[in-house]
């Protein structure tokens, strides 16, 4: 028995069929509740930030991840970029407040906070690709000026933007 099948996450054989309305409905209640997610999560690395400059993970434990791992559960290697992104936000303010309205999401943030060592915003922003998954093509990049301000936003699909794939 596989892990999804005892969780019940299996596929369904075929897709449930709605209307396009309601299928549209459906999409933009995901779009806006990960939007939330994100502003929280932007929430989440503020306190990392503020309680890993004070040190209120010195009390026998290593480093401010190993409190993470110990306290919230978190993966050590979670734990460990954590506090790597909540550390680069807080010198990337502009970044920092586009998870906190959600218009990025934690993964592009997360990358862009990776990329911004030594690099202009220009160089930030064609770090960000169309998801955290799909490789970043030339011609998306070519593009991202123009598209960038219309595409990141959450009510946008990204089918809608004319770079998507």
């Amino acid at each position: 028995m596989s892990i999804a099948s005892r969780v019940g996450i299996e596929p369904t054989s075929e897709p449930i069929v709605g209307s396009a309305a309601e299928l549209d409905r459906l999409g933009d209640e995901i779009a806006e509740l990960a939007a939330h997610l994100d502003a929280a999560t932007a929430r989440l690395l503020d306190l990392i930030r503020e309680f890993d400059a004070r040190g209120g993970w010195n009390t026998g434990f290593l480093s401010c991840a190993g409190w993470l791992t110990w306290r919230v559960g978190l993966d050590p290697g979670a734990a460990r970029e954590r506090v790597r992104v909540a550390r680069a936000l807080g010198t990337l303010p502009r970044l920092a407040q586009t998870l906190a309205h959600g218009e990025l999401s934690y993964s592009k943030v997360r990358a862009a906070s990776r990329a911004a060592v030594g690099r202009s915003a220009r160089g930030i922003t064609s770090a960000i690709g169309p998801t955290a998954g799909r490789p970043r093509s030339r011609t998306w990049r070519s593009s991202v000026a123009a598209t960038t301000a219309r595409c990141t936003k959450r009510v946008i699909r990204w089918s809608d933007c004319p770079t998507a794939s």
